[in-house]
């Protein structure tokens, strides 16, 4: 499975324009999955990682503002750029009040939208810190290309990791030699509306022992905490 694109979930009733939308995005590069309102919003993030959300705030069911905010409370930092034809301050003041990153009123230049998508998705820590590390990480005569979602191990086996495993992998990485509670592996894999049960993530370590560890009953990198979390050690550090 390749992960070489930045994902964006596009949230917009109007469905001319979130047809065109989509197209303009997958043009520049996005992987782009479109919804209608926010209640498929917060399913569709429940699901999956974006890097981004454009968020429109007239909208039936659960409205963008609202959602926003709900995704907020949750504590999901992904950026959020809001979409309205509502241009006065207090509406921009509003939508960024309840958490939105960037606020754009139709109708809109879409070069414009272009470059703030952009900016929004570069500067976000998330992607500052995979610059910081890198997309290759190497550890034990394995190697985890972060970007392609592609990983050779010791044994030069190749490995095609899911999304799931791909994504808790970055969380690995980002988070080295630190114990990661299982609340916030929960919360930023799995997101808050679909709990997996506990022996969900520990599979996912399993399987990690199993692809990265010379010996999967005895674990150099993957650490199982008892009553903490887990733990990935890079042997560098």
């Amino acid at each position: 499975m390749r992960i070489d694109k930045p994902a964006i979930l596009l949230v917009e009733d109007e469905e001319s324009l979130r047809e065109a939308l989509t197209l303009n995005l997958e043009i520049e590069g996005y992987e782009v999955t479109a919804v209608g309102d926010g209640v498929e919003a917060l399913e569709a993030v429940s699901k999956a990682h974006y890097d981004l959300i454009i968020m429109d705030v007239m909208m039936p069911e659960l409205d963008g503002i609202s959602t926003t905010e709900m995704l907020r409370v949750r504590q999901d930092d992904t950026p959020v750029l809001m979409l309205s034809a509502k241009s006065s301050a207090a509406d921009r003041i509003a939508g960024l009040k309840k958490g939105a990153d960037d606020y754009v009123t139709k109708p809109f230049h879409l070069e414009e939208l272009m470059l703030r998508i952009r900016k929004l998705i570069d500067k976000h820590p998330k992607t500052e810190e995979l610059k910081k590390t890198g997309s290759i990480v190497q550890f034990g005569g394995n190697t985890i290309d972060l970007q392609q979602g592609i990983a050779t191990n010791f044994k030069e086996e190749k490995i095609e990791l899911s999304k799931k495993e791909l994504m808790l992998l970055r969380l690995f990485v980002e988070n080295k030699n630190t114990i990661i509670s299982r609340e916030k592996i929960l919360q930023t894999v799995w997101g808050y509306q679909v709990y997996p049960t506990t022996r969900t993530i520990d599979n996912f370590i399993l399987n990690f022992r199993k692809y990265f560890e010379a010996d999967s009953r005895h674990p150099v990198y993957f650490h199982s905490v008892r009553g903490m979390g887990y733990r990935f050690t890079d042997e560098r550090g």
